[in-house]
């Protein structure tokens, strides 16, 4: 039997036509790391930047949606937290700065945000961790998906993109899905696609963009890091359930350690109740994200990373980093004939 690999521009075909760009790249998310510059610069390479809304204002997102149109003329999406107490009045925002794509993470999302986005003609792409939540999204009316597995840096599910691929991928034909977790080379993106992915995305990678705002602190990190210094922060208490990160091992690894004890020791004392002390570890991560970021302090700040660190070795402009990974992309998938008895 004689095959032939399709090439990479018909693998991502569908991709590219949902997202409206060159190459069906999204960036990931990234709070305070994927603000108008980084998101700007992925859109004008060919990719599709995404605006992390994070814990912000409706007044604080407009202006950043409105910055980011000023840098680019390319479509860009805005990631929106499902439990951010604001989530309608932001909905708003992205229906009155005419945003195309909203990305809605955090959680399974209300219907009535579904509704109120495509109602207006917004592209709603959620995030699904197993097939029967995915059958379920759509139900509600989502235009694609992301599948992200346990590689990915920041709040984790427990399962590998790997697995995640084969257990969804074959099943859900009926809109796009992106895949997400672990990627850093064109070559494993091209893998995905030819497996049935409409696309990929990547955050860790482009930490070190040189349009990234991310600290050169922050980004010296990456760059020394190693795929195992990506580590998932641990759970003490069955009682104070954690939704895993994963990030550099570090000092702030182990005072997250010591201030879920230190919580836990005073519920069991009952100076604390059990629902403060949850929220309480729950919003760790939260201060010690901005001051890795931002304040460059490495050592008592989170820094969030995928296990593909290992593969981030230089600080690179946006476009660089696209047209390697396009590159190596397009080498693995271009066409020449296979031979199989």
């Amino acid at each position: 039997m004689v095959s032939v690999k399709k090439p990479l521009d018909q693998l991502w075909a569908r991709g590219k036509e949902f997202l409206g760009v060159e190459y069906a790249i999204v960036g990931g998310a990234m709070t305070w790391v994927s603000e108008r510059n980084l998101v700007s610069s992925i859109s004008n390479a060919g990719g599709f930047g995404v605006i992390a809304s994070g814990a912000m204002s409706p007044d604080l997102l407009r202006n950043e949606i409105q910055e980011t149109q000023r840098l680019t003329q390319k479509p860009f999406g805005v990631n929106l937290i499902t439990l951010h107490p604001q989530l309608m009045e932001l909905i708003d925002v992205c229906v009155d700065t005419n945003v195309t794509h909203v990305v809605l993470a955090g959680g399974l999302p209300p219907a009535q945000a579904i509704a109120r986005l495509k109602d207006k003609g917004l592209k709603v792409i959620c995030f699904s961790p197993a097939l029967v939540l995915a059958k379920k999204l759509i139900k509600l009316g989502v235009d694609a998906l992301i599948i992200e597995g346990m590689e990915a840096g920041g709040h984790i599910g427990p399962v590998s993109t790997s697995v995640l691929v084969q257990e969804i991928i074959p099943h859900i034909t009926q809109i796009p899905v992106f895949v997400a977790g672990g990627i850093a080379r064109g070559e494993t993106i091209a893998s995905y696609l030819e497996l049935g992915a409409s696309g990929c995305q990547l955050g860790t990678r482009f930490v070190c963009a040189t349009e990234s705002i991310a600290h050169p602190n922050f980004k010296k990190a990456f760059i020394r890091a190693q795929a195992r210094d990506a580590t998932i922060s641990p759970q003490l208490d069955p009682r104070f359930p954690i939704i895993p990160v994963r990030a550099l091992s570090n000092q702030a690894t182990q005072d997250f350690i010591a201030y879920q004890r230190e919580l836990i020791e005073k519920v069991d004392r009952q100076e604390v109740a059990q629902k403060e002390a949850q929220l309480n570890i729950e919003h760790f991560w939260a201060g010690a994200l901005r001051r890795a970021v931002i304040e460059g302090d490495v050592e008592r700040g989170s820094v969030m990373a995928g296990q593909s660190v290992g593969m981030v070795t230089q600080e690179q402009s946006t476009q660089e980093i696209i047209d390697e990974l396009i590159s190596q992309a397009r080498q693995f998938t271009s066409p020449h004939q296979i031979h199989a008895s």
